[in-house]
């Protein structure tokens, strides 16, 4: 009898093989958990985005914390001491990769003028009122409107239109049905530019503040679907272009981005100069989408990039009805260089 107490009390490196299966299947859905969870913080370790369900699991890497946290659980029950020392590895792992990535060095040059950047995604135009509702209130100097519809262009244009009487009269604009549509509106001049061909609508412009030059780029690559996922890398890249070709000139590239600093991607395009505003004021990991579970659950990618022409001051998020990104709201203040 004192022989089968202390098999029972034993710790093992192996799946236990005693009682009537339960002890194993926990070894072992723990050991699926890990296995899953391990593929996703190597890719993001080893700095690849790799192929579907990696991307698509790599956005809402904090919350793998989840699935860890059980295995830890289920290995400290069934007492296998490998699985406790792997769920320790990974939950590290996870906890090391959600700091914040990017610069945060302070912006150089004489402040000369305050900004308010507006960015959001009105879902197929769906939000469109709503948003012309928080333009109006929040007053920005500075619009991007993703999936902006031929109705929601349209529904624009009367309420901010180039009559001189109202706020925007300044606009350059992708127009497009459904996702495609793409808009820029402005209360400083614009000059048009080419923009980044995509599969939906990424106008540009260079807006004039304060006798500055200040490049404006709106980002809305393809999100990264299983049948799309070269588009969404292609897309990317492109945007990573763009930010590479402009690195010393002001700018702000701003939009629904489809990824998140967890993505690859997404910090190649950081390694280029840009810093992200949220990050700089302290905002990485808030949550702007699925809108209908933030801020609890969800994952930031919308986002409103800066040269280190920019300081940025403050971040808010917006939820707006009827559409399923919350809207960011970015005050910075404009620099110029000596």
């Amino acid at each position: 009898m004192g022989s089968a107490t202390a098999e029972t009390d034993e710790w093992t490196d192996d799946t236990p093989r005693s009682g009537p299966g339960g002890p194993r299947a926990a070894t072992w859905f723990a050991g699926l958990l890990l296995t899953t969870v391990s593929v996703i913080v190597g890719c993001r370790i080893a700095d690849t985005d790799a192929i579907t369900p990696v991307p698509q699991l790599l956005a809402f890497l904090p919350w793998l914390l989840a699935p860890t946290a059980v295995a830890l659980l289920f290995a400290a029950l069934t007492r296998w001491r490998t699985g406790l020392a792997w769920s320790v590895a990974a939950l590290a792992a996870i906890a090391w990769h959600m700091e914040p990535y990017g610069k945060t060095t302070e912006a150089t040059g004489t402040p000369v003028t305050e900004l308010r950047v507006l960015t959001s995604n009105v879902e197929f135009g769906q939000a469109t009122d709503e948003l012309i509702e928080a333009v109006t209130e929040q007053r920005p100097d500075l619009v991007f409107v993703q999936e902006c519809t031929y109705t929601c262009d349209d529904k624009l244009k009367q309420a901010f239109g180039a009559d001189g009487k109202n706020p925007y009269p300044y606009r350059q604009a992708v127009e497009g049905a459904g996702s495609d549509g793409s808009v820029i509106l402005s209360r400083h001049p614009l000059k048009p530019t080419a923009g980044i061909p995509a599969t939906m609508g990424m106008p540009g412009a260079t807006a004039e503040v304060a006798g500055l030059e200040v490049r404006l780029q709106l980002a809305h690559p393809m999100p990264p679907l299983p049948a799309h996922l070269g588009t969404w890398r292609r897309e990317l890249t492109a945007l990573r272009d763009y930010a590479a070709a402009n690195r010393t000139a002001p700018t702000i590239v701003a939009g629904d981005f489809n990824a998140t600093q967890d993505h690859a991607a997404f910090r190649r395009i950081l390694d280029t100069g840009l810093r992200d505003s949220a990050r700089l004021t302290g905002d990485t990991r808030t949550p702007t989408w699925p809108s209908r579970t933030s801020p609890i659950l969800g994952t930031q990618i919308d986002h409103v990039l800066v040269s280190r022409d920019f300081s940025a001051n403050r971040t808010r998020f917006l939820d707006l009805e009827n559409t399923d990104h919350r809207t960011l709201v970015v005050d910075l203040t404009l620099h110029k260089s000596p």
